[in-house]
């Protein structure tokens, strides 16, 4: 494990220990002032004992893993992006963009073992803390890289499964990935019956309008879901053509890998179904112009 900077957590609720890639001789009182004013630069965790959090900003908490169950997916946003192996059971090969503390991609690891996987992250300081949140070093079912995500995606190679974006910076929404470009290149590398995941969280500007661009590249075949008790929203596109989801067999089908993933599924498709019949994608697209 990387040698971090310990210190008590100078925030009021945000109480544990902070961990920061800082060298030894750092000035905690700098640090503190720094944390608490939001200039500090980079990521830093705070452990509270039961949890470890990682944040950009206090206002900002990007990961939870729970230290008793480090690969559960402990926060409900990433737990319902989860929800597109209703639609694709045996995903070959998934991407993610934008790492975090890695939730994700722990639980694909352990989950899928026959799935490869590679997840590409922008700041160096974020994947630094990766052996912080117990991740999985890199082998020949694992990468990950540290790159732009556009960048990335315009150069892989065709026959993604699943795109799981979660990809922020401080500001919110990651700008260069809220765009056409952005969802034509995710369209050419999906695999033919494809599925793109997107959380949608922070500052509603910095992802409006992007709703709209997905429904246009994807034809139309995108649903959005609601995360309330984390104000997030998850949408998902599909390239399948002529894509008309079977609900009534779904219903069945969650069962089942509610059993095998101990996550919530019949709840996740009651509300895709829910949103797809209240035209709920189109409302968000024409309410974010």
């Amino acid at each position: 494990m990387n040698q971090l900077y310990e210190m008590p957590s100078p925030f009021e609720v945000e109480t544990g220990t902070l961990l920061m890639h800082e060298p030894s001789w750092a000035r905690e009182g700098e640090l503190r002032a720094q944390l608490l004013d939001e200039s500090y630069p980079k990521p830093f965790v705070i452990d509270d004992g039961k949890s470890r959090f990682l944040y950009f900003n206090v206002r900002l908490m990007q990961s939870e893993m729970s230290l008793k169950a480090p690969h559960d997916l402990a926060i409900r946003y990433t737990q319902k992006m989860m929800a597109f192996l209703l639609f694709l059971p045996r995903p070959k090969r998934i991407v993610l963009i934008g790492l975090g503390g890695g939730s994700l991609i722990k639980f694909c690891y352990q989950r899928m073992p026959g799935t490869q996987l590679t997840a590409v992250e922008l700041d160096p300081n974020v994947i630094a803390f990766r052996d912080t949140f117990l991740m999985p070093p890199d082998d020949d079912r694992l990468q990950v890289l540290e790159a732009d995500g556009a960048e990335f995606l315009e150069r892989t190679e065709k026959g993604i499964d699943a795109l799981l974006v979660d990809a922020f910076d401080k500001t919110g929404f990651a700008p260069s990935l809220a765009n056409r470009e952005f969802f034509d290149n995710a369209y050419a590398k999906l695999s033919g019956n494809g599925v793109l995941v997107i959380n949608l969280a922070g500052e509603k500007e910095t992802y409006a309008g992007l709703i709209g661009e997905a429904m246009h590249v994807f034809d139309d075949q995108v649903i959005v879901i609601s995360v309330p008790d984390d104000g997030n929203h998850v949408l998902y596109a599909f390239k399948e053509r002529h894509f008309e989801p079977r609900w009534r067999w779904l219903h069945n089908y969650a069962k089942e890998l509610r059993a095998k993933f101990g996550l919530d599924f019949p709840a996740f498709v009651q509300k895709m179904e829910r949103s797809t019949k209240l035209g709920l994608a189109r409302r968000e697209a024409i309410r974010r112009r």
